[in-house]
């Protein structure tokens, strides 16, 4: 097994010759995975003969393929043993149904019983993925939103799933109560927004740097004047989905920083995500029911 800020020579022999440099490394260093190779073939760690190829480089018989093995980056976050829901989980990704309460990642002030946190006690190898501060988030949910989440498990899932997101290829759904008077039973908020002018900590319309931001909802069932909203977010801003239903008079329920009735918490649920599964390339859809304070 490499050890860390050592160096590996290989020399391709003729039953590797024409062999891709990354699967060439991948026999090589079984301890590492492929999207790790090919992270460090794509950070100038792996020379060929003195000069630096890609992944995808067909070695020659005679080559010396030096790897430099990086030293491990400790993140400095505390694994915590703190039960978290895994919906489901297999070598790319973990999809968890997250509580309202639960901040996503430390930060801000918050070091201790984030998702993050817990996610290290249960796969320590994440601590490796993607950034050291917020190792193998994808996205996030605002803390006192609750529902389904998908987590990286390796580098090739982390950078896989952020080019979706940027994208905007990834689906979601959620389920927010709100009370007001909707004039349109469903519509498209499109609203840029940014951070408040005067308040830091808010998202407005008022703000220096607006970006675009369009949100699609529909009434699914109405009691009285209580709503339940399926909203659909195109983008993916900073409290999106609470500001656009700020601006149409349909602040959600719970939410006391812009201006919702007062409820037991936020009521605006993660319901589902659909997304392409970074090895197998096909479509999958993930489920989080609605939490019994919805009910």
């Amino acid at each position: 097994m490499a050890k860390e800020g050592e160096r590996k020579d290989f020399i391709v022999g003729k039953e590797d010759e024409g062999k891709r440099l990354d699967l060439f490394l991948s026999s090589k260093l079984l301890e590492f995975t492929r999207s790790k190779i090919q992270k460090l073939i794509k950070e100038k760690k792996v020379s060929v003969s003195g000069r630096y190829e890609k992944s995808g480089y067909k070695v020659k018989k005679g080559e010396r393929i030096e790897v430099v093995i990086p030293e491990k980056v400790e993140s400095g976050i505390i694994p915590e043993n703190i039960p978290i829901k895994i919906l489901y989980e297999d070598e790319d990704i973990i999809v968890i149904d997250k509580p309202s309460g639960m901040v996503v990642h430390p930060g801000a002030g918050v070091e201790r019983g984030t998702i993050v946190n817990a996610l290290l006690f249960y796969r320590p190898e994440i601590a490796n993925v993607g950034s050291d501060k917020r190792p193998g988030i994808v996205h996030r949910l605002d803390k006192e939103t609750s529902g389904v989440m998908i987590v990286a498990k390796n580098d090739f899932s982390y950078h896989f799933l952020q080019k979706e997101f940027k994208e905007r290829r990834v689906n979601k759904e959620y389920i927010a109560i709100v009370k007001c008077n909707l004039k349109k039973m469903k519509g498209v908020i499109e609203l840029p927004i940014g951070r408040d002018k005067k308040d830091r900590k808010k998202i407005s319309e008022r703000t220096k740097k607006p970006r675009e931001a369009f949100t699609e909802y529909e009434v699914v069932r109405e009691i009285n004047n209580i709503k339940i909203l399926s909203v659909k977010p195109r983008t993916g801003r900073t409290h999106q989905i609470r500001v656009h239903l700020k601006s149409i008079g349909c602040p959600i329920l719970g939410d006391k920083k812009y201006g919702g009735l007062p409820y037991k918490r936020l009521a605006l649920h993660s319901y589902s995500i659909s997304f392409i599964h970074p090895s197998t390339g096909k479509k999958v859809k993930f489920v989080s029911p609605l939490p019994e304070d919805f009910i």
